[in-house]
């Protein structure tokens, strides 16, 4: 008996890593997606988006004052959706 509640906690365990390193991956990506856009597009390649206009301005000053609030807002909904699932897929969503 004492072998099979040894054996259930160390998958429990287990279960419990690869959940939490899937969260941390999805994580990172978001990060480094959130950083990239307002940073790199915004700032960095400013100079090679200067002749596409949008809305009056050029494309590198749209992207660091709109385009960053939008990709902000899609990564808190693609975090929420992609979370969802990952609770579904290791059976600790919320009910």
């Amino acid at each position: 008996m004492a072998d099979q509640t040894s054996h259930s906690a160390a998958a429990q365990a287990e279960a419990d890593k690869g959940y939490w390193a899937a969260n941390v991956r999805i994580i990172l990506i978001s990060l480094v997606i959130w950083a990239i856009v307002p940073f790199g597009f915004g700032i960095l390649l400013r100079p090679m988006f200067s002749g596409v206009m949008i809305g009056g301005s050029d494309l590198g000053f749209w992207v660091a004052q709109q385009g960053s609030i939008l990709v902000f807002l899609a990564l808190i909904f693609f975090y929420a959706f992609r979370m969802n699932k990952l609770d579904r897929e290791f059976g600790v969503e919320e009910e």
